[in-house]
């Protein structure tokens, strides 16, 4: 093979390098993996995550507190045997029902007054809000790191194939060496170095291997699957919004979807509806009975009853009064202070969204189209003897770096936009 052939696989190859969105045959077997995009991930997390199924059942739980937490108190039944043992016993002892003086029956009933019950049912609904929102906590957590994950095991496949196409091309950079060689052109040192570029990539390729496979046991602890179960080998990540994203915009959704806040709200709703609970507990409660009493085989009477507890003590109720306003309180003060958290979180993120897509339109557009004409430009330079072959394997590696950069702005970019998803409640 001629010099001029090997030039001509050689800007072939680096025209393969320069095309990020490359990618390998189709599979064409039935049982593929899953995985090709985040968000076939996502759906199968959402119904096999064990704890977000666990956090389901615990939200169903909660919504069945409240019917009882509204509901009347069992009513009371009491049975009272009068004189049916003793001196004085009409019947000596004989403990059965219309025997000795009569058997009294009481049924009563508590009926708690001024609203408690209503404000029971409140705390309660408010209560499975917070679970709703611990669940939706949850779920947006899970799903911002199995994002981050997969934009993970997309860095590694990327890195991994970049480093083998590279691989090729130092091949080929090391045919023309070896011809320019046997030519008395070069010294053997230039096809010595060759040699070591294309093993120091073989092993970076080993070590991306071993990344990789992390990845996806980490992908597939997080979904909930066993370790060996098989992920797809070509991941594509999402569109980036075709939008500039708004701080303020965000913002907003921050205020009316983060499910931490929400969580938050509801607390602070519990909270209210247990203080004005505890102020209701100044007042009494009542209960009602009626009593018939049976003498022999009949209901020879009837007796009904009235009680009333009497709330007198105050000191009780003040300190109770006081914890439940200091506990509303301090609901408010971390909701607060939560969204102000969170509203940090956001736009830290967003601001290293913005370097990194800045970042990564200068590699695009500038640094990448620079460093294939200097590589260019070195490479008919060595072929003309007037470039030495450290300026031809600087001019490789700089496109080799400018593509890495490429890929990991991309991947920043998307575990960026991954934390604001997560802040905002919603995807992009």
């Amino acid at each position: 093979m001629n010099t001029n052939n090997l030039k001509i696989m050689l800007i072939l190859s680096l025209a393969a390098l320069m095309l990020p969105g490359l990618s390998g045959a189709e599979e064409t077997s039935s049982n593929i993996p899953i995985g090709a995009n985040v968000q076939e991930l996502l759906n199968w997390a959402d119904t096999h995550n064990p704890e977000l199924t666990a956090m389901r059942y615990e939200t169903e739980a909660a919504s069945e507190r409240i019917a009882p937490a509204g509901a009347l108190p069992d009513p009371l039944l009491r049975i009272e045997f009068k004189d049916f043992a003793g001196r004085d016993a009409p019947n000596d002892f004989n403990p059965f029902p219309g025997k000795g003086s009569g058997t009294k029956y009481t049924l009563m009933q508590s009926f708690p007054l001024w609203g408690k019950r209503d404000l029971r049912k409140e705390v309660a609904t408010a209560q499975l809000e917070q679970y709703k929102g611990r669940r939706l906590i949850t779920i947006a957590e899970t799903h911002a790191l199995i994002k981050n994950a997969y934009a993970q095991y997309f860095q590694t496949i990327g890195l991994k194939k970049l480093d083998e196409d590279i691989l090729t091309l130092i091949g080929d950079i090391e045919s023309i060496t070896r011809i320019r060689y046997d030519g008395g052109l070069v010294p053997q040192q230039d096809v010595i170095r060759a040699q070591v570029e294309k093993t120091t990539l073989q092993s970076e390729i080993i070590s991306l291997e071993r990344d990789q496979q992390q990845s996806k046991a980490r992908l597939n602890a997080i979904l909930g699957r066993i370790q060996s179960a098989p992920l797809s080998t070509l991941p594509k990540l999402r569109s980036l919004p075709a939008e500039k994203l708004d701080f303020a915009v965000l913002q907003q959704k921050v205020v009316r979807n983060n499910p931490l806040l929400v969580t938050q709200s509801a607390q602070i709703s519990a909270a209210d509806a247990n203080k004005r609970l505890i102020e209701k507990n100044r007042y009494p409660d009542l209960t009602l009975g009626i009593a018939p009493i049976q003498r022999g085989n009949n209901i020879s009477s009837w007796e009904a009853m009235v009680e009333v507890n009497i709330p007198i003590r105050f000191d009780t109720r003040r300190s109770q009064e006081s914890e439940a306003a200091a506990m509303l309180d301090a609901a408010k003060e971390r909701r607060d202070g939560v969204e102000n958290q969170v509203i940090g979180v956001l736009q830290e993120n967003l601001v290293a969204f913005e370097a990194a897509e800045n970042q990564e339109r200068l590699i695009t557009y500038t640094l990448l189209p620079q460093a294939e004409l200097t590589f260019r430009s070195a490479l008919a330079g060595y072929e003309n003897g007037k470039v030495d072959f450290a300026t031809l394997l600087d001019a490789q590696k700089a496109i080799r770096l400018a593509r890495q950069e490429q890929i990991k702005m991309r991947v920043e970019q998307e575990v960026r936009l991954a934390e604001i998803e997560r802040m905002i409640g919603e995807d992009l």
